[in-house]
């Protein structure tokens, strides 16, 4: 069984009991599209009480909605009564909602028309009351009756808007576009965990430059980063960037992303110069070319802050911190000490780095020296010789007669460099190493 065998025994089991039961939204666009729905759902006329008499097995997820989970085999399909909602005092939860028994009344509260189409699950016959099926045709996200209204309903609305054109290579129906520019400024309304959510989606679900066009042409890249809204017009020395301003290279970067793009790589593009608006100095005032100095370190503390602000994980924030914190220490390579080296491509998830680096020079110089040195680096170093195994512990210089202390660290530090940089081999080697460099009068014994 998968996801479309178990909505269609849902909707077989509603229709032997007397009720009507379709496939509604996101699924049926993409059925029509020839594409594989991600999740299924299912609009009945039946109460909530009686789908959950149906199944018995189901949880109710959204009691004040309607909404039934249907769960089998490990497969999950949500099951919602026809509804009308009742005003939207939050710009999320409709404050009441009103069973219906049409499905037309149901379909006329969702976003767009490309989500607004049912489909019966026996014959795939579509119910079209809101012109879905045109716009599906001619590539068009249109809000279903008035845009404001929609909008008002729900904030998030004008996030997926963009979402749906950029990922589909739709265009926005005018009059729903001019109503996200007008409502730009209400998306802060929405929680930070929805906004993190639908803008890390648009990040990995591809066509993330034009995605990113869209949300600066609406005016919701202003009001919900800022930061990167900035970086339009910061020119770059020629010399290193042709390509033009901090933006220009930025969406370039963006553009480079593939679907399904780990999401903390793809923050770590949209992030990586975001310090460089801060840090600007034109030539005029250095005397020889346009500069960023600190920008990195300016930029990990403003990656921190927007982390913070759309209440990332600390694992994810700090993984993106540290995309942020090291994307140009790859010019750095060809004069790095071994060990230095070694350390380096030892970072957590290194292989987000060094792509962030291969999208950096391909959007800027188009020099990939650094890049390749490292490729071949890893391709002939065993990873024994990047991460040895230690050859002394803590016990072994105790009983060589060290005592406990902050020494220790020290000389199990200096014995890894020596291991790093190919001086020390074997554990007596390791023995004679810490004997001739640390001898036991000067490490405080």
């Amino acid at each position: 069984m998968n996801s479309r065998d178990l909505a269609n025994s849902i909707c077989e089991t509603l229709e032997q009991h007397g009720h009507r039961a379709f496939l509604v939204g996101g699924c049926v666009r993409d059925l029509l599209l020839g594409r594989p729905p991600a999740d299924y759902d299912v609009a009945t006329d039946a109460t909530p009480e009686r789908v959950s008499e149906l199944f018995p097995d189901s949880v109710t997820v959204g009691a004040r909605f309607g909404v039934i989970l249907v769960a089998r085999d490990g497969l999950k399909v949500e099951v919602a009564t026809f509804r009308r909602d009742l005003g939207y005092s939050d710009g999320r939860h409709p404050d009441a909602v009103a069973y219906a028994t049409k499905p037309e009344d149901d379909v006329s509260r969702r976003d767009f028309t490309i989500n607004g189409l049912l489909m019966r699950y026996d014959s795939g016959e579509v119910l079209d009351f809101v012109g879905g099926q045109a716009d599906l045709r001619a590539g068009i996200v249109r809000a279903i009756g008035v845009p404001s209204r929609r909008f008002a309903e729900d904030k998030l609305r004008m996030l997926r808007a963009l979402r749906f054109a950029a990922r589909f290579a739709y265009q926005i129906e005018p009059a729903t576009f001019a109503a996200i520019q007008k409502d730009a400024p209400e998306i802060k309304v929405v929680s930070a965990e929805r906004i993190r959510e639908e803008l890390t989606k648009l990040l990995t679900e591809g066509a993330v430059r034009r995605g990113f066009e869209l949300l600066d042409a609406s005016g919701l890249l202003r009001e919900l980063l800022p930061e990167v809204s900035a970086l339009e017009g910061v020119q770059q020395p020629p010399e290193y960037h042709p390509e033009g301003d901090v933006w220009i290279h930025t969406r370039m970067m963006l553009e480079g992303l593939p679907t399904g793009v780990s999401p903390t790589l793809a923050w770590g593009v949209l992030l990586h110069d975001i310090g460089k608006s801060a840090t600007f100095r034109p030539a005029s005032e250095t005397g020889d070319r346009i500069r960023f100095d600190s920008h990195v370190e300016v930029g990990v503390r403003m990656a921190a802050e927007i982390c913070r602000r759309l209440k990332f994980s600390n694992e994810e924030s700090e993984q993106v911190e540290a995309l942020v914190r090291n994307h140009m220490k790859f010019k750095d390579v060809a004069q790095m000490r071994a060990s230095t080296l070694k350390r380096f491509v030892r970072l957590p998830a290194f292989e987000e780095h060094l792509e962030l680096h291969r999208l950096d020079c391909q959007a800027s110089h188009g020099r990939f020296d650094a890049y390749d040195a490292i490729r071949t680096f890893l391709a002939e170093t065993p990873p024994e010789q990047v991460r040895p195994a230690r050859l002394l512990t803590g016990d072994d210089l105790r009983e060589m007669g060290y005592a406990p202390g902050p020494a220790f660290q020290r000389i199990l530090g200096a014995l890894e460099e020596g291991q790093l940089e190919g001086n020390v081999l074997t554990r007596e080697q390791a023995i004679e190493f810490v004997r001739e460099h640390y001898p036991l009068t000067r490490a405080g014994q």
